[in-house]
């Protein structure tokens, strides 16, 4: 082997050795586990998807302890979990630009199991954009898709530069092929949030929608090239969209002056950024086109 090789190498296994001081296996059911990352001292976070229930939850501490946790809350839409653990006051990991993140930079994915210790995966900066949204209407800025091929034990593992900072949380949730990295940014906000109000609020207007093909005729007539739209089906008492006097039957075009095509670009815009602000709605009622502003109201807990 090369020197330049072996060199190379070292420096992985040293960003690996960094980096799993703050990495913790998180296990929820008998057998298997997931990653999590000491974010804070006392706080861990880890990936959505893979914490099967909300109680009874153990972690691995970097020393070998296996220990309790509680849960503090999720956000399935960015696709992180936020534990508490007292006891997890280990070395907080350095944490990078993500910022500098550009394609073709190395990466590694850095997380632990709750048995052998430390497990790293080697991958590729495969695509950045400035701003994505995740199908669940999450906004990633930067958006930062990784070559990786995740074993289910380091998912929610961190992701760690070329210097060995951690710049993220890794899942596969939203990637069809790799990984990727929920910005280390994105994860403070919803760390911050969390551990305030114990949910991420999400906005909502109070209709039942449903997909609906445009006739050809209103479609030229709206200069529309999309042949879809949303019809309202239910109008909930006393919200948003009642108050802004929509009701049954009405065609949702546009949002915010972004077309409406299918039920998802409604979704995408009532982030919780969105509440208690009017969002320009336009509408098709009896073959003629209507706009009015409706303000974002706050999801009930529990509401659909």
């Amino acid at each position: 082997m090369s020197a330049e090789l072996i060199e190379l190498s070292n420096a992985l296994a040293q960003a690996t050795e960094r980096a799993a001081a703050s990495a913790v296996a998180v296990h929820s059911e008998p057998r298997g586990s997931s990653s999590g990352v000491v974010w804070r001292s006392g706080i861990i976070v880890t990936a959505e998807h893979a914490l099967r229930r909300d109680e009874e939850i153990q972690i691995t501490l970097p020393d070998g302890h296996v220990i309790a946790a509680s849960l503090v809350g999720r956000d399935p839409s960015t696709d992180l979990a936020v534990l508490k653990c007292a006891e997890a006051t280990g070395a907080v990991a350095a944490f990078g630009d993500v910022a500098a993140l550009k394609p073709g930079n190395l990466t590694l994915v850095v997380g632990r199991t709750r048995a052998s210790g430390p497990v790293a995966a080697l991958g590729v900066v495969s695509l950045v954009a400035p701003e994505r949204r995740t199908w669940t209407g999450a906004a990633l800025a930067p958006y930062i898709r990784l070559d990786v091929a995740l074993q289910p034990t380091a998912i929610g593992g961190a992701v760690v530069d070329a210097q060995g900072r951690i710049v993220g949380i890794a899942t596969p949730r939203f990637a069809r092929f790799g990984a990727l990295a929920i910005p280390a940014p994105a994860v403070d906000r919803v760390v911050d949030t969390l551990l305030k109000k114990g949910h991420i609020p999400q906005g909502y207007l109070g209709v039942g929608l449903q997909p609906v093909r445009l006739p050809d005729a209103l479609r030229q007539s709206l200069q529309r090239s999309e042949k879809t739209a949303a019809i309202v089906l239910e109008v909930e008492a006393e919200s948003p969209a009642h108050k802004a006097g929509i009701v049954i039957g009405d065609i949702l075009i546009a949002l915010a002056g972004r077309s409406i095509a299918r039920l998802e670009d409604v979704h995408s815009q009532l982030h919780g950024e969105a509440i208690g602000k009017p969002l320009a709605l336009k509408f098709v009622r009896g073959g003629a086109t209507q706009e009015v502003n409706i303000v974002v109201g706050e999801r009930p807990r529990g509401g659909e």
